[in-house]
């Protein structure tokens, strides 16, 4: 690998992290505002409907951090699936790197 493709991932990790933190702060201060909506404008002070948006748009934060964090869809996860399967197969002695075990 060179270190322009080193340099290229790495950049691509910090452009993928850098995104899931702009969504998480964007999340933060939408959800306040609604909040100060509910809060002020609500007729029925019982009635408060924020967490829906709160909950639905969470989720997806969640799953945005799973993907840029998370140890399975992680940028490289690919790339280290099949290195760990290429180390398995040279250590078993050659044979056919493509077929499952």
């Amino acid at each position: 690998m060179s270190t322009n493709d080193s340099y290229e991932r790495a950049k691509k990790r910090v452009a993928q992290i850098k995104g899931f933190w702009v969504h998480l702060v964007i999340y933060v201060a939408v959800i306040v505002f609604l909040f100060f909506i509910d809060v002020f404008a609500e007729d029925d002070p019982g009635n408060w409907w924020f967490y829906w948006p709160a909950m639905g748009w969470g989720i997806a934060v969640l799953i945005h951090a799973a993907t840029v964090f998370g140890p399975f869809w992680g940028s490289g996860w690919e790339e280290r699936k099949i290195k760990e399967y290429m180390d398995k197969d040279s250590k078993q002695g050659g044979g056919n790197a493509s077929s499952p075990q």
